[in-house]
């Protein structure tokens, strides 16, 4: 193919002014649109080594990251560095050309991927309009569900519940447990709420109390009383984006306020479960 009838200049020309778009719309929206650094989620969900699963079919809209290029492409493995030209056009010809290219490597973090080799690749056949490419995937075990519409900003609050877990073991023990605050240091306050539930324990029943028995007996005394009575009132639709963990943390803060008031010491947090449902 000629230089001077190679497409695939064009192609990359176009897909740059796409990806310049997608920058503008980003940054109007407040909502960048930028390819996840791999090592960030690695640290941040202390994940572990690799798995090789094998050769697969793997959809491309699930891949969402990158080991070393994820500045080099946005989320929709656009170009947005000119210096990738090259490498994206003779790519492209290989396609035109209906040449075989090997496998892509991809790492699998519950339903996403990150590209290990192959990004030019993946844009490439994300440009030509493909669903599905090759891939060599290798899977790395997560603590907590990483789902292919995952944000840089969510990081931060997933982080702090793979800490909470790895504290608490409460996946292990309790794997039907859905403990999940929306708010950016909702895991901290449970595990304070732990903490002084572990204290209390240990003046009532005059003895040392290990954490793992704290953690047990705050979740089944405690916890699951109350979400209980959250989810048979039926009032999560009510707050839209908020979870039952996030009623239980206010709830919380509500058998505070009721203890505050005159004759109000001795209550329990079923009263004011029963309280704060009753005040909706």
């Amino acid at each position: 193919m000629s230089d001077a009838f190679d497409p695939s200049g064009i192609d990359f020309q176009r897909a740059r002014a796409r990806s310049f778009l997608n920058l503008i719309r980003s940054a109007l929206s407040g909502h960048p649109r930028r390819l996840l650094a791999f090592d960030q989620v690695r640290e941040k969900l202390h994940l572990g080594g690799p798995l090789y699963r094998g050769v697969q079919s793997v959809p491309l809209a699930q891949i969402i990251g990158s080991v070393d290029r994820y500045r080099d492409f946005d989320r929709r493995f656009l170009p947005t560095q000119s210096h990738t030209e090259d490498r994206w056009r003779r790519i492209s010809r290989a396609w035109y050309e209906d040449v075989d290219l090997p496998p892509v490597l991809l790492y699998k973090i519950g339903e996403a991927y990150f590209v290990v080799d192959g990004n030019h690749r993946v844009s490439v056949a994300r440009e030509r309009g493909q669903v599905y490419i090759d891939a060599e995937v290798r899977e790395v075990e997560s603590r907590v569900p990483v789902t292919p519409d995952i944000r840089a900003e969510d990081l931060q609050l997933l982080g702090d519940r793979v800490e909470f877990l790895e504290r608490t073991q409460l996946d292990r023990v309790h794997p039907e447990a859905n403990i999940e605050p929306t708010v950016l240091g909702g895991y901290d306050r449970l595990l304070e709420h732990i903490c002084v539930h572990r204290y209390f324990m240990g003046l009532d029943q005059r003895r040392p109390v290990s954490e793992e028995e704290a953690v047990m007996h705050w979740y089944d005394t405690l916890y699951r009383p109350v979400t209980a009575i959250v989810e048979g009132a039926g009032i999560l639709p009510e707050f839209p984006g908020r979870t039952t963990t996030d009623l239980y943390l206010w709830i919380m803060d509500h058998l505070h306020f009721l203890r505050s008031r005159p004759g109000g010491e001795l209550a329990q947090p079923a009263d004011a479960a029963e309280d704060f449902i009753d005040s909706l």
